[in-house]
């Protein structure tokens, strides 16, 4: 065995031990420092492949944001397990009859798109450019308009969340742009006179008697 395959059984293997322990683990904290594992492993095996950039894009965006807020977020929660558990073998048969539906299905659309003698090799020019200038030239070339729909429906669901987080509400405080926008100085500071005030002087404390019993 070289080198290659062992380095790619490996991560491999550390890959499904994560994925098991996200789904096994009693602890929400625990699955989420094991995805964080799984992620790590999936980006060496994309890097064993070649793949560079969806590597680093794994890296930067799913462990260094998404996980990152997933387990703040866990963390600040406070989740009770016991009240999630309940009710686990009641909706275990639909559970497992929609997980396996997804899954013929996701092996349905893999064995298809892994039909290697239809695939066409890229030209000669094209092979020699790095992966990720390669990814750039076929998105913005030949799916141009796909990626600019996703970026106006990204660009839709941020909005949608902005609106609804500043939504009026009675348990929230809510603030109008508009009025912030046309503030002036006289509505926030008021400058108030105050007529000074003097305080009378303290008279000193009478001095102690002699403790030798003499008199004044």
């Amino acid at each position: 065995m070289d080198t290659f395959s062992l380095l790619f059984y490996t991560f491999a293997a550390v890959l499904v031990f994560a994925g098991f322990r996200v789904i096994t683990a009693k602890s929400p904290v625990s699955a989420a420092l094991h995805l964080v594992l799984a992620f790590f492993s999936a980006s060496c095996v994309w890097m064993l492949l070649q793949a560079e950039f969806l590597a680093i894009s794994l890296v930067l965006v799913y462990v260094g944001a998404v996980m990152v807020l997933f387990l703040f977020v866990v963390m600040m929660l406070d989740i009770n397990i016991d009240s999630i558990r309940q009710g686990f073998w009641k909706h275990f048969p639909l559970a497992g009859g929609i997980g396996a539906v997804i899954a013929v299905e996701m092996a349905f659309v893999l064995t298809r798109g892994f039909d290697l003698p239809s695939a066409k090799p890229f030209p000669p020019d094209v092979a020699k450019v790095p992966n990720a200038k390669a990814l750039g030239i076929e998105l913005f070339t030949h799916y141009l308009f796909p990626v600019q729909i996703a970026a106006v429906i990204l660009l839709v669901a941020i909005i949608a969340a902005i609106a609804l987080t500043l939504r009026k509400r009675k348990d929230s405080h809510f603030q109008s742009p508009s009025e912030q926008v046309r503030v002036k100085k006289g509505d926030r500071l008021r400058v108030v006179k105050l007529a000074p005030t003097i305080e009378a002087p303290v008279a000193p404390a009478a001095e102690a008697a002699p403790q030798n019993g003499g008199q004044a």
